[in-house]
């Protein structure tokens, strides 16, 4: 009788210890979140066009995110579970300067890079003026 209690407490304490262990990951039920795998590929032109290039697996969705210094999101794009790659280009040309984020992010993971907007100034070319003297001989 006493091994069939000890038995019995030993197996109630190793159910107790693992469910436990399966809740203090804050996932209950030991199911994995799966996010989607992706690369990205993020590139200016001198048009003042911003490339973004992203390709993903399926297992999930990635947000596009195009943020200015405030966290304003200027531009949004949800790309599909189902959908593999997504390509946009982004005119920029209208924004003022200053610096901008933009995020991608598959709800676990997020990636982020920093765009900078800054308008060449003029430059006025500067004039030299150089003189020789030219021996003459008559």
């Amino acid at each position: 009788m006493k091994t069939l209690i000890k038995t019995l407490a030993f197996a109630l304490s190793l159910s107790i210890v693992t469910t436990a262990a399966t809740f203090a990951d804050g996932n209950p039920g030991g199911q994995t979140k799966t996010a989607a795998a992706y690369q990205t590929g993020i590139y200016s032109n001198k048009s003042g066009k911003l490339n973004i290039a992203l390709d993903k697996d399926q297992s999930g969705t990635v947000l596009v995110l195009l943020k200015n210094t405030k966290g304003e999101v200027l531009y949004s794009y949800r790309v599909g579970k189902s959908k593999q790659q997504f390509r946009t280009r982004l005119d920029l040309n209208e924004l003022p300067d200053g610096t901008y984020t933009v995020e991608i992010s598959n709800g676990v993971d997020t990636t982020q890079q920093v765009v900078t907007l800054a308008t060449k100034q003029p430059v006025t070319p500067e004039r030299l003026i150089q003189t020789e003297a030219v021996a003459r001989t008559n």
